[in-house]
């Protein structure tokens, strides 16, 4: 049996806001209490307002916001000596880094996130650091390396009786499966999520799996009307939470379906409106893959054949730098869909389209778990980059750019 679903990066003064709380409302919220708690000079309490504050802008999109306010917090929960709290920022913080595609940062944050959340004793930010290494690794394409993290992960949650971390699991496994072609397995693991989500109140998670299940109804069943119906449901839910990334995956999302049904003037319209939607929210992932969907649309409708082969060469280059295996085999398929390569070029490619969640493959990542003990301490913290670096910077408040050393959900 699962519970209701509960916002644990919520805390402090903020617990009374819930998992379907608008983010412009606990953006508000958490500003207030954080200038509340800085007057009265509780630093423990701006780490946890702070932390709400990260995360209301990451989710809005506001990128630059978002760093700033994790970092904030980060120093506040140090200043407090709350090791906990610097676990929570640092989730944060690499759950940010993971959106922006900087993936070598996001494992070192994440890593330094669970086991910070280990030596605190926090199980609940341990397990959701070590959820967003998978996660990661999973976005990345590197199914083999975080396959089983992600299946541990679920069988604990399920145990625990955790709704919101049992759906996000199922999700990221559906995904795998639907991204390698086990389609009935994947359809039947999102339609799992949605129940879960549906009777634990976890508006979010539930809007995530209706994306699933229409992808899955348009590639397998061709439906396009009735893939168009889930997303169009799930689109409610992000409107009215004010979920700008989770809205602007969606609408990617649609275009995908229009795309495969043959509609290609309406899905160029649909990639044209979430690409500009990545770019304001600076998502470079969510941007690239809606340049690929916007390229192979204008070719379908006449567009220039060089043009849209120095597209996807530019658009192959993008997704290699960024360290997303399996976006770029999307390339590979789409250049020998026009003719642009062999089909023995791209011989490896697998069936599109990568999760964006919130919801694997780059350099940097050689410590990645493929199963991690979380009853004891954490041996898998990721080893490119100096922790200690990594912290002297948040702490310093160096931008993002500097700690990834290159720029390209929860």
């Amino acid at each position: 049996m699962y519970g209701k679903a509960f916002a644990p990066e919520y805390q402090g003064a903020l617990t009374t806001l819930s998992v379907n709380s608008s983010l412009v409302d606990v953006l508000a919220a958490g500003t207030e209490q954080l200038r509340a708690a800085e007057r009265a000079g509780s630093r423990g309490e701006v780490a946890r307002s702070g932390l709400a504050v990260a995360e209301a802008h990451r989710r809005l999109g506001q990128v630059g916001d978002a760093d700033r306010a994790w970092k904030a917090s980060y120093r506040a929960a140090r200043e407090a000596g709350d090791t906990a709290a610097m676990a929570w920022a640092l989730w944060s913080g690499g759950t940010l880094a993971r959106q922006r595609g900087a993936f070598p940062l996001a494992w070192r944050l994440l890593g330094l996130a669970a086991e910070f959340g280990e030596r605190g004793g926090d199980i609940v930010v341990r397990g959701y650091s070590l959820a967003g290494m998978a996660e990661t690794g999973r976005i990345q394409g590197d199914y083999e390396a975080v396959g089983a993290l992600h299946e541990q992960l679920l069988a604990e949650a399920r145990k625990r009786g955790e709704a919101r971390h049992t759906v996000w699991a199922l999700e990221g496994i559906a995904q795998i499966h639907r991204n390698t072609g086990s389609y009935d397995t994947a359809y039947a693991m999102f339609e799992e999520a949605a129940e879960i989500a549906g009777r634990a109140d976890d508006r979010r998670g539930h809007a995530w799996a209706l994306r699933g299940l229409a992808d899955i109804v348009s590639v397998r069943e061709g439906d396009a009307e009735r893939a168009l119906d889930l997303l169009a449901e799930a689109e409610v839910t992000c409107r009215e939470m004010n979920l700008s990334s989770a809205l602007a995956y969606n609408h990617k999302m649609r275009g995908n379906v229009l795309y495969r049904a043959g509609r290609y003037a309406e899905a160029r319209d649909v990639y044209t409106q979430a690409l500009a939607e990545f770019r304001a929210m600076s998502e470079p992932r969510g941007e690239a893959l809606s340049r690929l969907g916007l390229a192979k649309s204008l070719a379908h409708l006449g567009h220039d054949l060089d043009d849209t082969a120095a597209e996807l060469a530019d658009l192959a280059q993008v997704l290699e730098r960024i360290g997303l295996r399996h976006a770029r085999q999307m390339v590979a398929r789409a250049q020998a869909e026009f003719g642009i390569v062999a089909e023995t070029d791209v011989r490896m490619a697998i069936v599109p389209d990568a999760d964006p969640r919130t919801g694997p493959g780059a350099s940097g990542n050689s410590a990645r778990p493929a199963a991690v003990d979380t009853e004891t301490p954490a041996a898998a913290t990721p080893t490119a980059g100096s922790p200690a670096s990594t912290l002297a910077a948040a702490d310093t408040g160096t931008p993002t750019t500097a700690l990834a050393g290159t720029e390209v959900r929860r």
